[in-house]
This record gives structure tokens, C-alpha cells and sequence, in this order.
């Protein structure tokens, strides 16, 4: 009886550690394609979790280490609401963080805020996750689709007036939101300047057939609201039908370099894009302190990382911007000071923003990032022009 109450009390013990150490962590929750259809995306998350281990190295958090766990979702929404009830339920994290694409975390959007989890910085631009009032739980990480939309649309105007517009879009909100904020822009010339639209399913092998009508349409400016395989597949097939637009635009999200060479980056020439971030790979930031810093934590903690990449350079931004939220919540990570101090950031700079833009947010205004500058590629990199366009500029 002796030794069966000892051993009680050392399992007791052991299980008294075991939450004491499960409570002095962070549990932090993601889902991301580290399979499927954009999977070059699972990038992002490797370079979270490295410079979240460089934090734990550092002390932690006020004294907690982060416990990241970032599951593989294939960009399919089923697996995100199979991999986020696990990450909820069984992994006990105190929020989600960072998950990518509007379909998957529109499938645990509801879920989410009926817990009361936040779903912090989500990675998508989709207006519907700036919603204070109908979804508190969720905060998105992007400037909104619907803006960049504009910002391209507006520059189409002050420099094409007379343009031929054809549009290639994926054919899900990321999609339509983006030419949604296009056509508003564009205003009352929309249906004149549009003259071909597509769409494509994420599940289509090609979009060879999209690019032929387009193309027929003798449109000289392409707009092509892709993601993943299906930025190449565009940029490659304009190249192959030796259509050369005046001007090409792809979204933010399609603008790595990863994305572009196995098009060729020859064919990318020209392209148009826009950024909050610095180019880490051009060499015009090579003196740069917040560039600096991020080099030096990739040549510690990710050395053999391809730096053209800059899915990297994006995982290690978003993982900068929690940091901050982290270490404004003090000692109380209660998932309800998480929320109030990820929507009480004010003028925040990070290391690898643009010049003149930093991160704020508040009870009634979600969208951390409302600053963007227009980027073109040179064969080699992108090369910012212009000035910085604010969202909130009609």
C-alpha cells in the first residue's frame, strides 16, 4: 500500500510538471500547404518556427518559451477544419496564427469565433476578415485583395487611359475580391476597357486555354489574379503565345521569385507588382539595419535557405509582428489580451516594412497593413516606383 501511494504521488508529481510546463508555453497553431497545389508556401512556416526557436534561444517571451505547432493543410478546407480542431482541442493552443488562404480558414472562420480563439494575422487578403463587430476572433495579416485591386486599377488609369484589359482570376473569393476592387477602381470605364475576362479552378492542371482566348482578345494589358503553379504557368504561356502586354500585373501573393523561375525570369521582365516590404535579395537595401538583421538570422538559423526566396523573408515579417503583440501582452497570455493588444498596435515598425509605413491597428479597425508602393521586376528582382498608396485613399 506504501508503494503504491508513493508511486500515486511521483505520477501526481509528474503530471503537476508536466501542465506547469504546458502552461509556462505559448501555444501557437497554424495551418499551412506544405503539399498540394501551393505548397511553396509551407516556406513561410519554416521560417516562422526558425525565428521563433531564435527567441526561445533568447529567453522567450517575459520568460515563456513559444510552442509553434504549424500543421500541413494541402490548401484543401477540410484538412485546415481537421488539422485546427486538433490544433483547438488536442494541442490546447491558445491561438492560430499566420494560417494561409481565404477558402481554408473560411472553413474554421465560424469555429473559431464561436471558441473565442483568435485567428491572428490570417494570410489572405479577403475583405471579410476586417469585421470587428460580426467575427472579433479574426484579424487579418494582409493588406485587403480589394485595395490592391484599386491600387493597379488607378495606375492603369494614370498611365493606359486607353487600355485593353483582359483578366485571368482564380475562381474563389481571393479571386474575386481582387477584381472586385479592380472594377471599382476603373469606375464607369470598366466596361469598355475590360475587354476578355477567365477564371480558373484551383484544381485545373492548365490554364493554357484561358491564356489563347485572352490573348485573342487583343487586350494590351493582362491582369492575372494567380497563385502558386498557376503564376508560372501564366507567365510561361504569355511568353509561348509571344504576347507581350504593356503592362502584366500579378498580386503580392504571386510576386516571388520562386513563383517566377520556372517561367523563366527572362519572361517576368516587366512584370508589376506592389509591397510593404523591403526586396531583401536587391541590393539597394544591402546597408539597410532591419535587411542586416534578417541576413544575419538567416545565416544562423536557416544557412542553406535559398535568399531569393522571399516566402522567407515573408515568414520571418509576419513572425516580427507577433512577436510584438507577444511581448505587449506582458505576463498575461489569456487569449483575451492577446486579442486586445494584437488590435491596439500603434505606429509598430518592423524590420523588413518599406520606409514610411508601420502597423496599427485598433478595436474597430483590423487591417494592420493599409500602406502598399507599386514594384516592377527587372530581370533579377523588383524594383519599387512610385509612391506609397494608402488603402484608406479613395
Amino acid at each position: 500500500m506504501t508503494r503504491l501511494r508513493h508511486a500515486l504521488t511521483i505520477a501526481f508529481s509528474l503530471g503537476g510538471i508536466a501542465t506547469a510546463m504546458a502552461a509556462a508555453e505559448i501555444r501557437i497553431g497554424q495551418t499551412l500547404p506544405y503539399s498540394g497545389p501551393v505548397s511553396g508556401f509551407g516556406i513561410i512556416g519554416k521560417a516562422e518556427e526558425a525565428y521563433f526557436e531564435k527567441i526561445n534561444a533568447e529567453g522567450g517571451i517575459n520568460g515563456r518559451k513559444i510552442k509553434f505547432i504549424s500543421l500541413d493543410d494541402a490548401y484543401s478546407p477540410p484538412k485546415t477544419v481537421e488539422q485546427t480542431r486538433k490544433l483547438v482541442e488536442q494541442e490546447e493552443v491558445v491561438m492560430m496564427f499566420g494560417s494561409l488562404g481565404t477558402a481554408t480558414n473560411n472553413a474554421v472562420h465560424r469555429y473559431l469565433n464561436a471558441k473565442k480563439v483568435p485567428q491572428l494575422f490570417v494570410l489572405s487578403g479577403a475583405t471579410k476578415w476586417a469585421d470587428p463587430k460580426g467575427f472579433p476572433w479574426t484579424m487579418p495579416g494582409m493588406a485587403t485583395y480589394d485595395s490592391e485591386g484599386v491600387i493597379y486599377a488607378k495606375h492603369v488609369l494614370q498611365t493606359k487611359p486607353d487600355a485593353k484589359i483582359a483578366i485571368l482570376s482564380q475562381n474563389d473569393d481571393f479571386g474575386r475580391d481582387y477584381v472586385a476592387g479592380f472594377k471599382r477602381a476603373l469606375g464607369s470605364k470598366a466596361a469598355s476597357m475590360i475587354v476578355a475576362e477567365a477564371t480558373y479552378e484551383t484544381s485545373a492542371p492548365t490554364i493554357s486555354s484561358q491564356l489563347a482566348t485572352l490573348k485573342a482578345s487583343g487586350a494590351n494589358v493582362m491582369f492575372g489574379v494567380v497563385l502558386g503553379k498557376f503564376t508560372s504557368q501564366m507567365i510561361k504561356g504569355v511568353a509561348e503565345l509571344n504576347w507581350k502586354p504593356d503592362q502584366f500585373f500579378v498580386p503580392t501573393s504571386a510576386s516571388s521569385i520562386s513563383f517566377l523561375e520556372p517561367a523563366g525570369l527572362e519572361n517576368a521582365v516587366g512584370l508589376i507588382s506592389s509591397s510593404a516590404q523591403k526586396d531583401t535579395a536587391d541590393t539597394q537595401w544591402a546597408d539597410d539595419a532591419g535587411v542586416k538583421e534578417y541576413l544575419a538570422f538567416m545565416k544562423q538559423y536557416l544557412p542553406n535557405a535559398d535568399l531569393n526566396n522571399s516566402n522567407y523573408a515573408a515568414g520571418y515579417h509576419y513572425a516580427t509582428l507577433l512577436v510584438k503583440v507577444l511581448k505587449a501582452c506582458k505576463d498575461d497570455f489569456s487569449r483575451e489580451n492577446i486579442l486586445k493588444q494584437a488590435a491596439s498596435l500603434r505606429d509598430v515598425e518592423l524590420p523588413l516594412l518599406l520606409p514610411g509605413i508601420t502597423v496599427s491597428t485598433g478595436p474597430d479597425d483590423y487591417l494592420p497593413f493599409q500602406q502598399l508602393r507599386l514594384r516592377r521586376f527587372n530581370g533579377k528582382n523588383w524594383i519599387g516606383f512610385g509612391d506609397l498608396i494608402d488603402d484608406r485613399q479613395d
